[in-house]
């Protein structure tokens, strides 16, 4: 990741759930807050109802593969917290990522929308 960082403090995710703007299609959640700084910190959720470990660690992937090769697109200087939900470990990168762009558009977090 070139222009950000993880979100790894249990308290930055609180205060992205409290303070953040969410939204949520068929696979992922995201919350969107403003941060301040002049870079993205990404956080990504995949809980133990999605999957056995192998199956969490392939959709964490999946979502941060998505976020990398967006990365350019992506305005700077807000928390992000993706969640997944229990449907995406049934389907593909494409899926995924696609789930992921259209997120980032309804949050206008994209510089060419």
């Amino acid at each position: 990741m070139k222009f950000s960082e993880s979100l790894k403090r249990n308290s930055d995710f609180k205060e992205v759930y409290s303070y953040g703007k969410s939204s949520a299609n068929k696979y992922l959640v995201m919350y969107v807050k403003k941060n301040n700084l002049c870079k993205n910190r990404l956080g990504i959720t995949v809980s133990k109802k999605v999957g056995n470990s192998p199956i969490r660690h392939r959709v964490t992937r999946l979502i941060r593969e998505s976020y990398r090769l967006n990365e350019k697109d992506i305005k700077m200087g807000y928390d992000i917290v993706i969640i997944a939900r229990v449907k995406s470990s049934e389907v593909s990168y494409n899926e995924i990522s696609s789930s992921f762009i259209n997120l980032l558009e309804y949050h206008h977090l994209l510089n060419h929308s």
